[in-house]
């Protein structure tokens, strides 16, 4: 992430409307959940480390969207926002002997804060109870849909801004990456929330192991894609130089 006055300024905007957001969704929900509120926290950032690199975009995604997601849809606005917080923090930190970036962290906490924000907003919002929406089965889909753009909008900037390039493209890039994976999570999410109904908040702990399978398989998948990446990027070089 390049140190220019866009940037910057891009990063300044995106903690501004973290701010205002996070602040409206507090406002509206701030009660608290106990043991499944930490259960959630102790998931989410366990999963934040289990990260794959997007092929051909700087950057990676973690797996642990489903609990972000069912933070939003089971918790308050404020736990949900405490939650994304930590596990984005632990997806963050730098591995053994790398270079702390402050601009990084800050750029991903407000960024991240902001999408949870609005989706705890949309589903808290009260007209959602009196639509199609309202079943536990479909709830979690406008906060989904919520958390992809907030989530994917401000990527495709900041990428754009440091990287010079066409922030559309770059967008489509992201969401074509990344997009099977959110209509994993919130039929995750939907499935929690149906066996959660009958047998309580510790049903959540079995999503452990099948967001570890997915984790696996989208190793081996981006890594098979970057494969097919590689002659083209050496040829884009090869034309570059030439």
């Amino acid at each position: 992430m390049n140190n220019t006055r866009q940037t910057k300024t891009f990063i300044g905007a995106t903690i501004l409307a973290a701010t205002a957001a996070g602040g409206c969704a507090g406002f509206v929900s701030h009660a608290f959940h106990g043991y499944l509120s930490l259960a959630v926290l102790a998931l989410a950032a366990a999963t934040s480390r289990m990260k794959v690199k997007l092929p051909g975009i700087d950057g990676n995604m973690s797996v642990n969207l489903p609990f972000l997601l069912m933070a939003v849809v089971n918790l308050s606005a404020v736990e949900a926002i405490v939650i994304t917080c930590a596990s984005t923090a632990v997806q963050c930190w730098p591995n053994k002997n790398a270079k702390f970036n402050s601009q990084h962290m800050i750029f991903n906490l407000s960024m991240m804060v902001f999408a949870t924000s609005l989706a705890s907003l949309v589903f808290h919002a009260e007209w959602l109870w009196r639509t199609e929406f309202s079943s536990i089965a479909l709830r979690p889909l406008l906060p989904t849909a919520t958390l992809f753009f907030g989530q994917t909008a401000p990527v495709a900037g900041i990428v754009a801004v440091s990287a010079r390039r066409a922030a559309g493209s770059v967008w489509w890039s992201l969401a074509h990456l990344s997009f099977p994976y959110y209509v994993v999570s919130v039929g995750v999410t939907s499935m929690v929330q149906a066996i959660s109904s009958q047998l309580g908040w510790a049903s959540t702990l079995a999503v452990f192991p099948i967001m570890y399978g997915i984790h696996r398989s989208y190793r081996i998948y981006f890594g098979h894609f970057a494969e097919t990446l590689r002659p083209h990027i050496m040829l884009k070089s090869a034309g570059a130089g030439a």
